[in-house]
């Protein structure tokens, strides 16, 4: 099976509609960069700066754990 390339923008749009989807009136802390809103993380990826690269970083990494299946139950 061949890997399918995914381009920058495709995987900051991902990350940005994973954002939307949480809470409003919330503030996410991005280490000692602050915490944000979701508007303004948005806007963070978006311009593609520090904080914006962090977290898309983050995204893709919690991401990528469900296929190696860190995240999965292994009480049977």
């Amino acid at each position: 099976m061949s890997a399918c390339k995914v381009s920058s923008k495709e995987i900051r749009q991902l990350v940005t509609e994973r954002i939307k989807t949480l809470s409003s009136g919330r503030k996410i802390s991005i280490g000692s960069e602050g915490s944000f809103s979701k508007e303004e993380l948005i806007d963070h990826i978006k311009i593609g700066d520090k904080v914006g690269e962090k977290i898309v970083k983050v995204q893709m990494n919690y991401l990528r754990s469900f296929k190696t299946g860190f995240l999965k139950d292994d009480k049977k």
